[in-house]
């Protein structure tokens, strides 16, 4: 009997290519993968056309797509992670020294103000440098995924004719988050930014999610067992790629590769899937979301996400 095909959008990395290469398969299913690049341009075809079966999604996208009526539901399979002390860049002469020394400044926002990177880095400043983000007048280089969105008063597009990271290296504007400019006058914020996010996710757990999984609904309302399956299936691919991690056969670490490392230190899965084990960092980001004016309330945790995955850990 032929399976049913679903039309799939995820991002080639360690944790996914046993799935991709078809190492690990559905028994119920098989996955079309179609490659975008980038990928945000796959967050925001899902978002505004439900444009595939099932997607890879930026979670604060998720959050305010979900916020706004989007007909889409989540699995805990969490792809993506990472430490985002170095996505604040500050321009070397400008003198921000202090986490208050942004208040009353315009800061960058590379693409929009709901970018995930960009939400956790905002989470930084006001957690770990007490900087009041309400003073702060926050420029966004381009539009939201979720085109309903009206951002606080105080984030604004940037100026038509401007460029986000030439003013950075300018001095025009003295600083950003999520730019990842290379430039002899642009340099972190904060210092040894690694060592930072390892630091803080040894001392209170801080270990940023930026990717999740999305199903259309309709999707999931016509084939019940697929969230199981779907949920398995990644599971067992990521097993594949933590294994070879801890083996040391990982030739040529990239720089997620080594965030998965160093988490090795303090954990023995670095990217695990399902609620439990996350609960405390979606709160935060939760949190976060709500005090930045990206979601009105805090929606109820276990309601995210398909009913049947909840109490799943893989």
């Amino acid at each position: 009997m032929t399976k049913p095909i679903l039309k799939i959008v995820t991002r080639s990395q360690g944790n996914n290519r046993a799935l991709k290469e078809g190492r690990v398969t559905l028994p119920g299913f098989d996955l079309a993968f179609e490659e975008v690049d980038p990928l945000v341009r796959g967050f925001r075809r899902m978002v505004r056309e439900l444009a595939y079966d099932v997607c890879e999604m930026a979670l604060t996208t998720y959050l305010c797509a979900r916020a706004h009526g989007v007909a889409f539901t989540a699995l805990p399979i969490f792809l993506v992670r990472g430490f985002h002390h170095g996505a604040i860049q500050v321009n070397r002469g400008a003198g921000l020294r202090t986490g208050r020394d942004f208040e009353g400044k315009r800061v960058g926002v590379n693409r929009g103000y709901t970018v995930t990177t960009g939400v956790w880095a905002r989470a930084i400043l006001a957690e770990e440098h007490g900087t009041d983000l309400s003073r702060v007048t926050w420029l966004r280089s381009g539009d939201e995924h979720v085109a309903e969105f009206v951002p606080p008063a105080n984030v604004l597009p940037l100026p038509e004719g401007r460029d986000l990271e030439a003013d950075l290296v300018s001095g025009a504007l003295p600083a950003a988050v999520g730019a990842g400019v290379n430039h002899a006058e642009v340099v972190p914020f904060v210092e040894n930014p690694f060592a930072a996010g390892l630091a803080a996710l040894k001392g209170r757990g801080f270990y940023p999610i930026n990717h999740l999984v999305v199903v259309k609904n309709a999707v999931l309302a016509k084939h019940p067992g697929l969230a199981l399956e779907l949920f398995e299936g990644f599971a067992a691919s990521k097993r594949h790629y933590v294994q070879a991690l801890k083996a040391g056969q990982i030739g040529a670490p990239k720089a997620v590769d080594k965030v998965h490392l160093a988490a090795l230190e303090v954990m023995d899965d670095p990217l695990p899937y399902g609620i439990a084990p996350n609960r405390k960092v979606l709160e935060g980001l939760i949190g976060h979301a709500v005090a930045q004016g990206i979601i009105p309330e805090a929606p109820d945790l276990g309601g995210l996400f398909a009913r049947e995955l909840r109490e799943c850990v893989g």
